[in-house]
Order: structure tokens, then sequence, then C-alpha cells
């Protein structure tokens, strides 16, 4: 498979405008391709691992839309597929961040080097982490992409951060089928004292080209996508 040329060429969805995704705020939505995980119940999973298959979005495009609407979006949620696993995803950060824009990253926390440098560097305002479950439940949640021990590092190191700076992340789970009430109660446990988990009800994926419906919670679809 051919890597994409530039940073630009992972976006593979747009949407023009969410008022469920980041709470309280309008927003677009940039979906980057590609993820370090291979999540058995993943919503995202034709842009996760097959992102080749899905048209490029021209990012003059994308730039027009955020100068011709900066003025009443609240902000812009860049999501994936994973972008913290992105070489350069700072670049495409820093120029949506020129139009004056707050930035959201979604992420699965499996790369919080990544996270501590957009912080530091300012490309990122706040960073929506999944918290899949229990640590031991990892291998099987990740389709064996991570292990119990690197899911605890990883997590562990961002719940650091987000004890220092509670305003730049808030955290989520979605229980699909295998996780138990007890489970919700773990993973809550590890979270610093001051933030609560929510918790996302599982709606299946569909397997099949038909465009999708949307839930009733955060998680999108790449069929509802605006291209």
């Amino acid at each position: 498979m051919n890597e994409p040329a530039g940073v630009w060429e992972y976006v593979r969805g747009f949407e023009n405008l969410s008022l469920c995704d980041w709470p309280g705020r309008a927003t677009c939505i940039i979906f980057l391709g590609g993820c370090n995980l291979r999540c058995p119940t993943c919503h995202n999973h034709q842009l996760a691992w097959d992102m080749q298959s899905l048209p490029v979005i021209d990012h003059a495009h994308i730039k027009s839309y955020l100068r011709d609407r900066a003025g009443w979006l609240d902000g812009v949620t860049v999501t994936g597929g994973e972008p913290t696993q992105i070489h350069g995803v700072g670049e495409l950060l820093y120029e949506i961040k020129r139009f004056g824009l707050p930035v959201k990253v979604d992420t699965n926390g499996m790369r919080p080097d990544i996270v501590k440098d957009l912080l530091h560097c300012k490309l990122a305002d706040v960073f929506a982490v999944d918290v899949k479950g229990p640590y031991g439940k990892y291998p099987a949640l990740t389709g064996q992409a991570v292990s119990e021990i690197a899911a605890r590092h990883n997590l562990e190191r961002i719940f650091e951060m987000a004890a220092s700076l509670p305003d730049a992340f808030y955290f989520r789970t979605t229980r699909v089928p295998g996780l138990t009430d007890g489970d919700m109660e773990i993973a809550q446990s590890y979270l610093p004292p001051e933030f609560e988990l929510k918790i996302q009800q599982y709606v299946p994926p569909r397997r099949t080209p038909e465009h999708a419906q949307p839930d009733n919670e955060t998680r999108r679809q790449i069929g509802d996508v605006v291209i």
C-alpha cells in the first residue's frame, strides 16, 4: 500500500457541522485515516484500516471552509482513525490553529509522547481520550494490538497530564459487548479524582456500503460524513 505524500492526504472525511461531538460547541470534524489499533467493534473500520478505499478530501476546500466559517464555529475536532499516529499531524493542527479556532483531538491515548508535544506546542486545546476498559482486557478489545502492560504504561502517563491540566482532557468509553458494570467501575478508578468517565452505549457498526445512521452519542461513522 502506498503511503500518503503529506499529512493532508490522510484526510478522508469532513463533516461541516456537529453539535454533539464537542460538548457545548458547534464544530466541524476532520477525519484522518489509519489507526494503530484493530478493535473488533470499530465503527470507522474502513477509515481506520482501509483508508486508501476512501477519497482524499481537498485540503483547499477545508481551509476555505474554515476561513469563511471561523466566525461562527466554536472549534474543530480532529479524529480518526488515530490522529496521533500520523507523522506530521502537528503541521495539520498548526494550519487549523491559524484560523483562530480551538482544536480537539480524539485519541486512544497510546501515544502519550505525541499528546505531550501537541500540548506543549499549543497545537491542541483538548484531548478526548477513549479508555477501552480495564487494562487486562486491552488485548481483546484492541485486536491484540495493545498489551496490558502497554495500556497501563501509556494511559497512566495520559492521566498524569490530565491531573496537571484538567481542562485539556476528558475521558470516555464505549460499553462494547463483553464489558460489565464492574469493568466500567475499574476503568473509572484509573482516572484522576476530578474526572468522570463518560459511558457511551454501543451501537453495532454496519459492514455494508449503505449510508450509516448516527447513534445518540458522540461516535461517528465515516458513512455519516459530508465529503
